[in-house]
């Protein structure tokens, strides 16, 4: 029996196109890994002692559209009930600011570490942001789980770039007035949590 040769493309598709469409799927596909769950030299989050990078981007189950807003002119200035803005939250008082993929149980853990320990700091703003996904399937993650904390939608990645994110989950915890005090790469409990917050108080 002869050996089979190599996968032919689909009738009607060109060698070449169809070459290209496996180029496409196949680099797609490395992004998504490569977003999300490696560690890499130099993404390990904002460095402490350094602001938070601004941005701005929608809530997730809100019905406001469009890309993030990272630009340091402008992403402080776009605010409303349907918008997750990283300067407001800092200028409230310390953040806690979580980083999660759909679909990831310790990332979901994690935000629901944080809901907990949440209610016994009302001084703290609290928030996560979903790492690209599906929105639809964000929306309902959030439901599902009664987040009552913002969940902004980081559609092109953007804001994972600024703030280094390349495990999950990832946590930054920084001061009132956006100063990072600490970044947390592992699943944190109830106390570990409330410990890294009392500690940058």
């Amino acid at each position: 029996m002869s050996e089979p040769g190599p996968p032919r493309p689909p009738a009607g598709t060109s060698r070449y196109t169809w070459i290209v469409g496996v180029l496409v799927v196949l680099g797609l596909a490395y992004i998504t890994l490569n977003t999300l769950g490696t560690e890499k030299p130099g993404s390990r989050g904002v460095p402490n002692g350094r602001k938070l990078p601004p941005f701005a981007v929608p809530i997730a189950t809100s019905k406001l559209k469009g890309d993030a807003q990272v630009d340091p002119k402008k992403a402080c200035k776009v605010r409303g009930s349907d918008v997750l803005n990283s300067c407001q939250l800092a200028e409230r008082g310390p953040v806690v600011l979580a980083f999660f993929a759909t679909r990831s149980k310790r990332c979901e853990q994690q935000v629901d570490v944080m809901e907990r320990v949440r209610r016994r700091f009302p001084d703290v703003g609290f928030a996560a942001v979903s790492v690209r996904g599906d929105r639809g399937d964000v929306r309902a993650l959030v439901r599902r789980r009664g987040w009552g904390m913002p969940v902004g939608y980081d559609h092109d990645g953007a804001v994972t770039n600024a703030y280094a994110v390349a495990i999950c989950p990832t946590i930054t915890f920084a001061r009132r007035g956006g100063v990072v005090a600490d970044t947390s790469f592992k699943l944190l409990g109830e106390a570990a949590l409330a410990a890294k917050i009392e500690a940058m108080r």
